[in-house]
């Protein structure tokens, strides 16, 4: 068992200091367009000097199925930006069942602020998955109605601070970048919300740290599908969303295949940029185990490109980076394996010091960070039930569609998208 241990505190030692430094969140928007007021405030929009022919137009994309839950939270705060150029919200009506699109309208009426048009675009074409369906419908609509510079793409239970496109406009021009993604903050309530999100984030971080993301050249490329601002002729150049029209992980695909498009800086110069959300949030509740244990297991093997062998060594790395510190440590203590103790104990320490920064994002207590062996065990069956589900015919299933593996030669659907993480 010393050995074994000595094994998880080596991975713990590299995680610590050569994978990016993915345990700290300090990665934000620059200080200069950081947004400073929550959604739901209100204040002048548009400073001294700020003229709104000065600032690139913008039209927001919203696929939207069944939210009548979230919306009336979500899209005032959409309608209210304080942009001070030209900006239009386009809400995709995906197939919804709950009224939605009834719903979007009567709270436009309601909050006025940027125009809305709600629109549907049936049931998606043979090939092409639901969300990334009502995107292509709506960035279509979008580009023949206002010929938007750029496109904001956020999904229907994210709630934007009143500046939130004003700050991801400004730093997209400051560093000339062709995409930018805020990870925004989930939603933190209840028991299991607490046990499980911070690491749902902790564990993204880890395969895509955002330090690797952001520097230009590198191949590990991801974005989170929430909050993704993209400039309208990279989008072009990428093929965007028809290239990725297959994929389940939507977001981590679209920016891989920005990234390697490039455009006017050559092949594979595309440059993007993702951090954590000071003011965008997701109002979608995950009260029960149930509801996080399905968001994670609907993606999860695929993040696997459907391999049994990446499957196995996923559980392995699991059980040996999380599982065996803790374990290690109270077999040594019980069997009176001081090195196996010492050993665990000094890996579970460090697992628990890496983690501390993301409770902190989360505005959780300190004393949860050795909690995180078991969540990562969750992880671990959560991944094995995705696998499960999938060669049931029930993988990816979300909202009463599912999804099986992209057919052979898909192109940038799921599967290329892991690479180089």
């Amino acid at each position: 068992m010393a050995w074994i241990a000595g094994v998880s505190l080596a991975a713990w030692v590299w995680l610590l200091a050569g994978q990016g430094f993915f345990w700290r969140t300090d990665v934000r928007l620059p200080p200069g367009t950081a947004q400073r007021r929550p959604y739901g405030r209100t204040e002048p929009a548009q400073g001294p000097g700020e003229a709104s022919g000065d600032w690139p137009s913008v039209a927001v994309v919203v696929p939207a199925r069944d939210e009548a839950e979230v919306l009336p939270v979500s899209l005032p705060s959409l309608l209210a930006q304080e942009y001070p150029g030209r900006a239009e919200v386009f809400l995709v009506d995906d197939g919804s069942t709950d009224g939605t699109g009834a719903l979007a309208r009567a709270l436009a009426a309601g909050h006025g602020g940027l125009p809305l048009t709600v629109t549907s675009p049936g049931e998606p074409a043979p090939g092409w998955t639901g969300k990334l369906w009502a995107v292509r419908h709506g960035t279509a609509l979008a580009r023949e109605r206002t010929d938007a510079d750029y496109l904001l793409l956020t999904d229907a239970d994210i709630a934007h601070g009143p500046d939130s496109l004003r700050a991801l406009v400004s730093a997209a021009r400051a560093a000339d970048l062709d995409l930018v993604s805020q990870m925004a903050r989930l939603r933190v309530a209840d028991f299991w919300e607490r046990l499980i999100v911070p690491a749902f984030v902790y564990f993204f971080g880890q395969l895509y740290p955002f330090r690797w993301v952001n520097r230009p050249g590198a191949r590990t490329a991801a974005a989170a599908g929430g909050c993704v601002l993209l400039r309208r002729d990279a989008a072009e150049r990428a093929g965007i969303p028809e290239r990725i029209r297959h994929a389940v992980i939507d977001d981590v695909t679209l920016a891989r295949a920005v990234k390697r498009s490039g455009g006017r800086r050559g092949p594979g110069s595309g440059r993007i940029w993702l951090g954590l959300a000071d003011h965008v949030e997701s109002v979608r509740p995950y009260p029960r185990l149930a509801d996080l244990w399905r968001m994670v297991a609907r993606s999860a093997y695929a993040q696997l490109l459907h391999s049994p062998l990446l499957l196995a060594g996923t559980v392995l790395g699991l059980a040996l980076v999380y599982l065996v510190p803790p374990v290690a440590l109270v077999a040594g203590l019980i069997g009176g394996g001081a090195p196996a103790a010492v050993l665990g104990g000094l890996a579970w320490a460090v697992m628990a010091g890496t983690y501390l920064p993301m409770l902190r994002y989360y505005r959780q207590p300190p004393w949860t960070a050795p909690l995180l062996p078991f969540t990562a065990l969750l992880y671990l069956l959560m991944t094995v039930d995705s696998a499960v589900q999938h060669y049931r015919g029930r993988g990816a299933a979300w909202k009463g569609r599912t999804y099986g593996a992209p057919p052979t030669g898909a192109g940038a659907a799921s599967g290329e998208a892991s690479e180089g993480a």
